[in-house]
C-alpha cells in the first residue's frame, strides 16, 4: 500500500463527492441506512485478522486488546443500524391542529431532526479500531444521515488507509452512494477538512493542545461550525474515610489495575486518587505487588511516549510532590505512582490541570474529609469522577458538586471501560470536551450531527416520511405530547 498524502486536487473531488452523496441519500429510509451499516460491520469480520495483524504492527497492542476493540467496533454499528430504525434520533413530533390550544388556535406543526451534512472526523492514536476510521464519530455520523471524511491518524497510518478501503468496498456492495465515507491523509488536507464551507461539523478525540487549535480554526470560520472534541481528562477517584478503612487493599489493587490499563493510555485513565493519609510501608508493597504481575509494553508512539515523559516530569516536579513508587523508564516503561497532600494541591492547584497520559498516577493524601469539597471546586472539567464510598455514607452534598464538574459519576467502580450503549455519557466540562451537553459514546451520540427542522401546515404528501401521518417508516413518535411506538 502506498502511503500517499491526499493532495489539493484529490480532496477537493472528495469533498464534492461528500456532498452528492449526502445530498443523494439524505432522504434514505433508517431501514436502508442500517443495511450499510451492518454491510460495514459484517465486512470489519470478514477483514478482522487482517486489520488486526496491521494494528498490532503499528501500535504495540496485544492481540486480546485488539480483538477487543474490533468486537467493539462492529458491536457499535450493530446497535446504531438497530437504533436508527426504531428511531428515537430523529426526535419525531407531531403536534396536530388545535383550535382550543392554551395560547389560541394552534396550527398543524411538525419537527424532526435532519443530518448536518458533510462532516470531518479526526481518529485518535489510542483506540486504533473503537475510536478511529470507523469508530465512533463515523459510524454515528453515518448512522445520523451524514457522509464523512475521516483523517487517519499518523499513529496507525497503514491501519487507518486499509480500514477505509473496506468500509468503502462495503459501502459500494451495499449500493450506498459513492463518496458517503472517505479517508485523508495529511496535515495540508486535515486543515481543509475543518476549513472548506461544506463541511458541517467537526468530530475529534485527542490532546487538549491538538483539539483546542482545532477547533478555534472551526470557530473563526466565516460560518463557525460544531466542533465535537474529547480533549483528555484526569478523571479523580474519592476515596472517603470509611471505604478506605473497610476496604483499602482492595481499592489499592484496583486503583493498580485501572491507572495502568492501556498502559494508562485511556481518556478515562484514574489520574489522581485521593485517600486519607497512609502508611506508605502498608501502601507501596500493595502497589508493587499488582505491578509485578503486569505485563508492559511500549507506548503507543514515539510522540505519545515524549508527551508522557515531559507530563510526568512536569508534575514530578511540582513542591510538595513526592515519588511512591518509580518507573523504570524502560523501552516498556513499569509505573510510576507520585504522592501528595489536599493542603499542597491547595496552595498550588497546578496538578490538577496536568494529565500524564500514560503508566503514572498520584495519590493524594488529606487530612479531613472536608477538604474533598474544597478539591472538587477547584477542578477542571472532567469526563469522570468516581466516588469510593460505603452505601450507608451521606454524601449527597458532595455529590451535587461532584456532578457540577463531570459527565459521568461512578459509585465504587474504576472509569476505565467506557460501554456502548443507551444511557452512556461521554464527555463532560470543557476541557475534557467541548460540548457538554453531548456524548461521544453510545446511541446518543448520533445526535450530535443532526439539527431540528420544523414544518408548519404542510400538506401530508410533501413531509418528509418521518412525520407523514402514517409513519411510513415505523419510527417512534411523539404526537400531541405522548410517545407513540410504531
Amino acid at each position: 500500500m502506498t502511503l500517499i498524502t491526499t493532495t489539493q486536487e484529490q480532496f477537493k473531488n472528495q469533498i464534492t463527492a461528500a456532498q452528492s452523496a449526502y445530498e443523494a441519500s439524505r432522504q434514505t429510509s433508517p431501514q436502508q441506512r442500517a443495511e450499510w451499516l451492518n454491510t460495514i460491520a459484517k465486512a470489519l469480520g470478514n477483514h478482522a485478522d487482517e486489520l488486526i495483524e496491521l494494528a498490532q504492527k503499528e501500535t504495540h497492542l496485544d492481540i486480546a486488546r485488539l480483538q477487543g476493540e474490533m468486537k467493539r467496533t462492529i458491536f457499535q454499528l450493530q446497535l446504531f443500524a438497530k437504533e436508527i430504525q426504531y428511531g428515537p434520533h430523529f426526535e419525531a413530533t407531531i403536534d396536530h391542529t388545535d383550535p382550543n390550544w392554551g395560547m389560541g388556535a394552534r396550527p398543524d406543526i411538525r419537527r424532526m431532526n435532519v443530518a448536518l451534512g458533510v462532516v470531518g472526523v479526526f481518529g485518535a492514536s489510542n483506540f486504533p479500531f473503537a475510536f478511529s476510521v470507523i469508530g465512533g464519530d463515523s459510524a454515528s455520523a453515518l448512522a445520523a444521515g451524514c457522509a464523512v471524511i475521516h483523517k487517519v491518524h499518523d499513529a496507525h497510518l497503514t491501519l487507518g488507509l486499509r480500514t477505509g478501503e473496506v468500509v468503502v468496498e462495503a459501502l459500494k456492495k451495499a449500493g450506498a452512494p459513492e463518496g458517503l465515507f472517505s479517508v485523508i491523509n495529511g496535515r495540508e488536507a486535515a486543515e481543509a477538512l475543518v476549513d472548506h464551507p461544506l463541511v458541517q461539523a467537526i468530530g475529534f478525540t485527542g490532546s487538549l493542545a491538538g483539539g483546542r487549535a482545532l477547533y478555534d480554526r472551526a470557530s473563526r470560520r466565516a460560518k463557525p461550525i460544531p466542533f465535537f472534541g474529547e480533549l483528555g481528562s484526569i478523571n479523580p477517584v474519592f476515596v472517603t474515610e470509611k471505604a478506605w478503612k473497610t476496604r483499602q487493599n482492595d481499592i489499592l489493587i484496583g486503583y493498580a489495575t485501572a491507572a495502568t490499563m492501556g498502559m494508562g493510555q485511556f481518556c478515562t485513565k484514574p489520574g489522581l486518587l485521593f485517600v486519607p493519609q497512609f502508611d506508605k510501608n502498608v501502601v507501596v508493597p500493595v502497589l508493587q505487588k499488582e505491578f509485578s504481575g503486569k505485563k508492559f509494553a511500549p507506548l503507543l508512539s514515539p510522540n505519545l511516549r515524549k508527551g508522557f515523559e515531559a507530563a510526568l516530569s512536569k508534575v514530578s516536579s511540582l513542591a510538595n510532590v513526592e515519588i511512591l513508587i518509580e518507573g523504570n523508564g524502560a523501552e516498556s516503561p513499569s509505573p510510576t505512582i507520585l504522592t501528595t497532600t489536599v493542603s499542597a494541591i491547595k496552595a498550588e492547584p497546578e496538578i490538577l490541570e496536568l494529565e500524564m497520559f500514560g503508566p503514572a498516577s498520584v495519590m493524594v493524601q488529606y487530612e479531613n474529609e472536608d477538604e474533598l469539597a474544597e478539591i472538587v471546586a477547584l477542578l477542571e472539567g472532567q469526563l469522570t469522577c468516581t466516588l469510593q464510598a460505603e452505601a450507608d455514607e451521606n454524601l449527597g452534598y458532595f455529590i451535587d458538586a461532584v456532578h457540577e464538574k463531570c459527565g459521568r459519576i461512578l459509585w465504587n467502580g474504576w472509569p476505565t471501560g467506557v460501554t456502548v450503549s443507551y444511557a452512556q455519557h461521554h464527555g463532560g466540562p470543557y476541557p475534557s470536551t467541548t460540548s457538554s451537553a453531548r456524548t461521544s459514546v453510545g446511541t446518543g451520540a448520533i445526535g450530535r450531527f443532526m439539527r431540528a427542522v420544523a414544518y408548519q401546515t404542510f400538506p401530508d404528501a410533501m413531509l418528509p416520511p418521518a412525520l407523514q401521518e402514517n409513519n411510513p417508516w415505523k419510527i417512534i413518535r411523539r404526537i400531541n405530547g405522548l410517545w407513540v411506538n410504531p
